[in-house]
Order: structure tokens, then C-alpha cells, then sequence
């Protein structure tokens, strides 16, 4: 396991599951919705009993810190450190790969704009309270929609997809002839105006 823990946030960590006063107490490692954009690491207490079979763990002195089997691929190089500051301090986890990576170029026309969906479409959409899932990339390269939140119903999708969507994917990707709404909008029940 490649995961840089300074002497700072040992330090850090140590004392504050001391505060807890709580025996056997550590701390578990994992990471949420890893690959995506929203992916996050979260640092939470663990009794010695909620330790699973497959946890890595890393000794920090006093205490143990157990992390999630599945969260290991996500966590190469990551870093924990702790800074002092004027009005306290504060604990950082870096995790370079947490987000995951781009496809490579020669990776499939689908597996693209999947990327671009999940890294920059519906982030920018999520402002709105909605998001598109991928349906389909034909062979002709006409990418399939569906949309939902508060785009599902929403008057405005035509401009959303055609100037925002269709656009960001014909530039980035070059293969993709057209964007297509599949998305059944009378059946929305909470468009955002």
C-alpha cells in the first residue's frame, strides 16, 4: 500500500481517538463514489470489532488506521498531512487517482464521452439539479441521451442540448456526428425554470 502518512497527522490522529476515550478505537479509510467526479475520501472512527477480514492496516503509533479493501486501488500515492494554522489546523488527505483518469485516445468512442459526461456535463448541469445519463453511441457516432433531475421536463433542453451538450462533445471529440435526446419529457415531474 503506497499511502504517505507524515508524522504531523499521526500525531494529529493519535490524539484526537484519544480524546474519544474509547479502547481499541481506530480509524477506517475509503473512499466514496471513487472514479468520478464527485469521488471523496472519508476518514471515520472504528471500534476494533467493525475491523473487516480484508482491511489493510497501517499502525499510526497508538492507534490502528483500517482501510477498505475496495479503496486500495483508488488510494496509490495518496497523502495525509496535517497543517497547523493561526486558527487551528487542518487534516489533508490528497489522493491523485481518486477521480480516476481520461480514457486514452484509443480507448472506444462510448468510453469518451462517458468521460466527458461524468467530468464535465453533468457537473455543470448539477447547478440546475440535473443530469443526462448515456444511452447509446451509435457506430455512426450519434450519441443517445437521457436526461433527468431537473432537466427531465425542463423547456430549455433543446438549448442545453444543443448548444451546450452537443456542442462541448463535437468539440472535444471530433467522432461524434450528432447528440439525440431519448428522453420521454412529458413525464417529468419537477422541471427546474
Amino acid at each position: 500500500m503506497q499511502i504517505e502518512i507524515t508524522d504531523s497527522a499521526k500525531i494529529f490522529l493519535n490524539e484526537l481517538v484519544a480524546k474519544q476515550d474509547e479502547p481499541g478505537l481506530g480509524l477506517r479509510l475509503r473512499v466514496t463514489s471513487p472514479g468520478t467526479p464527485t469521488a471523496s475520501c472519508e476518514l471515520i472512527f472504528c471500534a476494533r470489532d467493525e475491523s473487516r477480514a480484508d482491511d489493510k492496516v497501517m499502525s499510526l503509533g497508538e492507534i490502528s488506521l483500517f482501510v477498505e479493501s475496495a479503496s486500495l486501488d483508488w488510494l496509490v500515492n495518496a497523502e495525509i498531512d496535517y497543517q497547523e494554522e493561526q486558527t487551528g489546523g487542518r487534516l489533508n488527505i490528497r489522493a491523485p487517482k481518486i477521480k480516476g483518469e481520461a480514457p486514452a485516445g484509443s480507448a472506444s468512442l462510448t468510453e469518451q464521452v462517458a468521460w466527458l459526461i461524468a467530468t464535465e456535463i453533468n457537473p455543470s448541469l448539477a447547478s440546475h439539479r440535473g443530469h443526462v445519463d448515456l444511452v447509446n453511441v451509435s457506430d455512426e457516432g450519434v450519441v443517445s441521451l437521457r436526461f433527468g433531475g431537473g432537466c427531465h421536463g425542463c423547456g430549455m433542453v433543446n438549448v442545453t442540448l444543443q448548444n451546450g451538450i452537443e456542442k462541448t462533445l463535437k468539440e472535444k471529440l471530433p467522432q461524434v456526428t450528432a447528440v439525440v435526446d431519448a428522453t420521454d419529457h412529458s413525464s417529468g415531474e419537477n422541471p427546474y425554470y
